[in-house]
């Protein structure tokens, strides 16, 4: 790419190299806009990049951690220098780490016990404070400071459309995952507060809440070693109308009318869920 390509619109996606943001990014490239696409594994970044690239589209990498203002400030310099000023913003950055996961479902004494007898479990009591701290760090300040630096050169430039990435743990603290559930729930309240403030800025600010998606992460909870759906698994196929994990193709629909001005222009500070119907099954 030329050191400055500033026509047309650009698009910053967080969390670019995962499962997810890496299709959106490559849908978006597909609908004309040049993508700036951010994380902290490059070699992830570069992949997406790749294959952006070699279909016709423009792309860069920049590894980033959104939750550091300077780098992001860095970023974002670099973004406005090769590509031009955010026109749209994907916060896909998040996600949860096994270590602010609870093995157990309820409360059991295991989990008052010291570590050699406790036989593993993991409960509220015994969790890593300093691994849930970090979950709700990256999910929630790492919306807040890229919506805060890109939201800027939309109102500089008279609007733009953010999406956060909200979770089925927003509407309902499914087990295990208090971290995780928490930052998600903080994600929906947050869009709603951004998009009240923002609208004189002409910035539409609307989340996408996926249901259960399979990625690299999800792989370990949702299926057995041998491929067959673990029992966390088959909870979450028999509370899903539609009986079937989502694919991250199917988000882009979702993505394609949040940001497109004619479609969706009057839409503004929603969590539209993409869930199979998971919200709408109470499982019994």
């Amino acid at each position: 790419m030329a050191k400055s390509d500033k026509g047309g619109k650009v698009a910053v996606v967080t969390g670019a190299g995962g499962t997810l943001c890496s299709e959106m990014s490559i849908a978006l490239a597909q609908n004309g806009y040049k993508v700036a696409l951010l994380g902290r594994d490059l070699s992830k970044l570069e992949k997406v990049e790749h294959e952006i690239r070699k279909n016709g589209g423009h792309a860069i990498s920049l590894s980033t951690d959104v939750t550091n203002e300077g780098e992001l400030e860095n970023s974002k310099l670099a973004i406005n220098e090769k590509l031009g000023p955010c026109n749209v913003l994907i916060n896909g950055a998040g996600g949860n780490q096994l270590a602010a996961v609870t093995s157990l479902t309820s409360f059991d004494k295991k989990e008052l016990m010291d570590a050699s007898a406790s036989d593993g479990a993991r409960g509220f009591f015994n969790l890593d404070m300093h691994t849930f701290q970090s979950v709700l760090q990256t999910n929630t300040m790492g919306t807040v400071i890229p919506s805060r630096i890109f939201g800027r050169d939309m109102a500089e430039n008279g609007g733009g459309s953010i999406i956060n990435m909200a979770s089925m743990t927003s509407f309902r603290p499914l087990s295990r995952v208090a971290a995780y559930a928490m930052a998600k729930a903080a994600i929906v309240n947050f869009t709603q507060w951004l998009a009240a403030y923002l609208a004189p800025a002409n910035i539409r600010v609307n989340a996408i809440a996926p249901g259960f998606f399979v990625n690299e992460r999800s792989k370990k909870i949702l299926y057995n070693p041998d491929g067959t759906n673990s029992a966390r698994g088959e909870n979450v196929l028999h509370h899903t109308p539609m009986k079937r994990y989502g694919e991250a193709k199917e988000l882009i629909g979702c993505m394609n009318w949040l940001i497109d001005e004619n479609a969706s222009g009057f839409v503004t500070g929603i969590v539209v869920p993409v869930d199979g119907g998971f919200l709408a099954d109470a499982g019994v």
